[in-house]
């Protein structure tokens, strides 16, 4: 090693005849300069190759140093170096430790956060999804299918009228008015086959049934038009009433889809004293009117005072649907 070899050449010289000069000198006959100058030395061979600095001081205070103290000294000062070093990495590593527990700790609480959150949020889907599934009942009931049938043979009536074959009409007629009592007898005898889709439907297909006769009877000259305008006016008011309660009491998001879709039940009707005694009155007028050219009672004086009756109790109808329109019909709340 370079000190050792250093402190050799340092020794030669002593050893040859330089023992009664000082340390200082013999370093200033070896190297050509002082004491200083060779601890400057020493210090940057140190710098580069690892060694602990030797300060002067260092030099002045232990002169009476051999080459094995310096080395013992060096390797002291690189030990306590090479101590420190570990205990600042020990230190550091600790650091690291605990900064990685701290981060394991806010992941796992950001992950138990996140999985709260999708908890809730899966509740609240299935919550929804419950809600919208109590909303929806079953429409296929026997006394729904009895007046989705009614609606469906309507034009057909009306069709068989237009022609002229009035026994045939008949015929239809009274099976549209025994399926409407027996889909009404039906419902409330068993209460399982009741919907409140039907308090909507029936008078619906009612309604239906009554504007395409009171159109066709008045083609055939069997009905005034005054009557079939004051009887068309009045469903058109009950239809256009009907939307906007389905739209109010339609709940969020409001589509067309849903605002279509029967199945998805936001109110229920419930027609006044008045207005189903009106329908019984105008199916009664239909009836009649239609049976007029069979048994020969066309432009009879009573079949004019029954068409009277039938006008003012159409007006009453609608006009009790204004008055108590607060009863008339009941929005469907969510269950909580």
């Amino acid at each position: 090693m370079l000190p050792a070899i250093l402190f050799r050449q340092v020794q030669r010289p002593l050893s040859a005849g330089a023992l009664h000069l000082g340390r200082s000198t013999a370093l200033v006959h070896v190297f050509g300069v002082g004491g200083s100058s060779f601890v400057n030395c020493l210090n940057r061979y140190a710098a580069a190759s690892g060694f602990i600095r030797i300060s002067f001081l260092d030099i002045n205070q232990r002169r009476n140093w051999d080459v094995a103290g310096l080395r013992l000294y060096t390797d002291d000062k690189k030990y306590s170096l090479h101590n420190r070093t570990i205990q600042g990495r020990d230190l550091l590593q600790g650091v690291i430790d605990k900064q990685k527990v701290e981060f394991i700790e806010r992941r796992n609480i950001l992950v138990d956060d996140i999985r709260e959150a999708r908890h809730l949020v899966q509740e609240r889907i299935r919550k929804r999804v419950g809600e919208i599934t109590e909303e929806r009942e079953n429409i296929m009931t026997i006394p729904n299918m009895l007046t989705i049938g009614r609606a469906i043979l309507s034009p057909y009536i009306g069709y068989v009228i237009v022609q002229g074959d009035f026994n045939m009409a008949m015929s239809l007629l009274a099976v549209a008015g025994i399926s409407d009592l027996l889909d009404g007898q039906i419902a409330r005898r068993w209460p399982s086959q009741a919907t409140k889709a039907g308090s909507f439907l029936d008078p619906m297909a009612d309604k239906f049934l009554i504007a395409i006769l009171v159109v066709s009877l008045n083609y055939g000259a069997l009905l005034p038009m005054w009557l079939t305008g004051i009887v068309l006016s009045r469903d058109i008011f009950l239809l256009a009433a009907g939307s906007v309660i389905r739209y109010i009491s339609l709940p969020p998001p409001k589509t067309i889809s849903r605002y279509l879709d029967i199945t998805h039940v936001t109110a229920q009707l419930e027609p006044t004293m008045i207005s189903k005694v009106n329908t019984g009155v105008q199916l009664a007028t239909i009836g009649i009117s239609l049976g007029a050219p069979i048994w020969n009672y066309v432009d009879h004086p009573a079949l004019h005072c029954l068409w009277y009756m039938t006008a003012a109790t159409t007006l009453a109808a609608a006009l009790s649907y204004i008055v108590n329109r607060q009863k008339t019909y009941k929005i469907i709340q969510k269950k909580p």
